[in-house]
């Protein structure tokens, strides 16, 4: 692995799944990219909440401010679970669909294992299910380790 990528959301199961990926940049000396998504409905609330206080204000916020927004609160909640000496990248994506979002990331910053928390197993125990899970583990071009919720 010489870069990993994780979709982060805000839950003790994501610090599990982040501390795996941690342990296997430790390992491999490699670095991580976290994702932060959030949906196009909050990204459209969030920019008209901002543009009301900075029409209070009189002044205007960039609408870069709600996915800066969304990174800086990924770096507050993961800021324990990182050692310095692992390189790691936040990126936020208003996005409906996490998974596509995952993929293009993975794309854009040539990552070679994602990290996926899937929602349950199949009755055989042998598949994990998930919307996101499972299109990462199907499109995702290089290694996936899924983990269950």
């Amino acid at each position: 692995m010489e870069r990993g990528l994780v979709l982060v959301e805000q839950t003790v199961d994501h610090l599990d799944l982040l501390a795996e990926a941690v342990e296997h940049a430790l390992g491999a000396d490699a670095d991580l990219v976290l994702l932060a998504t959030i949906t196009h409905d909050q990204f459209e609330d969030d920019t008209q909440m901002l543009e009301t206080i900075g029409h209070l204000e009189n002044t205007s916020y960039d609408t870069s401010s709600v996915l800066d927004r969304a990174v800086a609160d990924v770096r507050s909640f993961v800021a324990d679970e990182i050692p310095d000496d692992v390189d790691v990248t936040i990126v936020a994506r208003a996005t409906d669909d996490p998974g596509q979002a995952l993929l293009d990331v993975g794309d854009e910053h040539g990552c070679d294992h994602a990290f996926v928390l899937g929602s349950h197993r199949s009755p055989t125990g042998k598949a994990l299910f998930g919307d996101v899970a499972q299109q990462v583990a199907l499109n995702f071009d290089g290694y996936v380790t899924l983990a269950t919720q």
